[in-house]
């Protein structure tokens, strides 16, 4: 498995910031949408660059636009004002195809009803990358297994997922994004359903990938901690805009918490490792 993991597909390393001369990375320039005509902006004016090989958290309160903003980086929406671009091209020129190569998505709702088995839903990552009605390779059912050990699911790879329980369910679908093997994991709240230990392993599973593999993570967080520690750059949205971008320590300041959640908050420091810890206070 060793030998998997250090040949599994292979996309931009980390820190690398152009490909054929072209600066790499998502970019997101005046983004603007509302579900439909005349219900009322949810972004307004959004521009921000997502670089190739960090670790993003996105951070707001409820209705900031968090989630609206990675469904407009990943197609599922369409904004009627702004651009995206990944590595300079426009998302629009991508096949829905070609686009799962690049991005890989862990959704925030993971209610599956069905008899699929929990390995059959993680081989459905490794889709775009095959020919239609071909059988699954062993290359394959490789990468599927490899990527429920590294999230803790391989244990009931067999149970129907309408059998599982939410943090089970989170799991495995954070299995089938890894086994998409693309560039970019986009992650809507991945650690919602899960316990302590499992919320660790997750980001920790993530920060290996970015580490090891060069991946770029994109992920919307509530837990403020969680993203201090695991993150090393930070979007900060309010009202549907940013309010801040930057690396982490630039970001989770006092003020510009306060200033967003409208609560203030201490910071305490571990005096043995350094790492900041956010509290709220009334």
């Amino acid at each position: 498995m060793k030998n998997l993991w250090r040949t599994m597909i292979g996309k931009a390393a980390a820190g690398e910031r152009t490909k054929n001369g072209r600066e790499t990375g998502i970019e997101v320039s005046g983004l603007s949408w509302q579900p439909e005509q005349g219900s009322g902006y949810i972004l307004n004016d959004v521009s921000c660059m997502f670089e190739n090989g960090k670790i993003y958290g996105i951070i707001g309160p409820n209705g900031s636009g968090k989630t609206s903003l990675i469904r407009n980086i990943l197609r599922f929406v369409e904004a009627e004002e702004g651009r995206i671009t990944l590595d300079s091209l426009e998302l629009k020129g991508y096949s829905r195809k070609e686009l799962a190569r690049e991005m890989a998505l862990v959704p925030q709702n993971t209610n599956m009803e069905t008899s699929f088995s929990a390995f059959d839903i993680v081989m459905m990552g490794r889709v775009p990358y095959q020919e239609r009605f071909a059988e699954n390779s062993d290359r394959d059912r490789e990468i599927a297994e490899e990527a429920m050990r590294l999230t803790d699911c391989y244990a009931f790879r067999d149970k129907a997922v309408s059998m599982l329980s939410g943090g089970e369910a989170q799991r495995v679908v954070a299995a089938r994004a890894i086994a998409q093997d693309t560039g970019w994991l986009i992650l809507d709240e991945p650690t919602s359903s899960l316990d302590v230990r499992h919320q660790v392993e997750i980001m920790e599973a993530l920060t290996k990938l970015n580490r090891e593999k060069g991946r770029t993570i994109i992920a919307v967080l509530h837990d403020i901690n969680m993203a201090s520690q695991y993150c090393s750059n930070i979007v900060m949205m309010k009202n549907g805009r940013i309010h801040s971008v930057g690396e982490a320590g630039e970001v989770l300041t006092a003020e510009n918490l306060a200033d967003v959640y409208e609560i203030n908050f201490d910071m305490i420091e571990n005096p043995g490792t350094g790492r900041k810890y956010y509290i709220p206070y009334f």
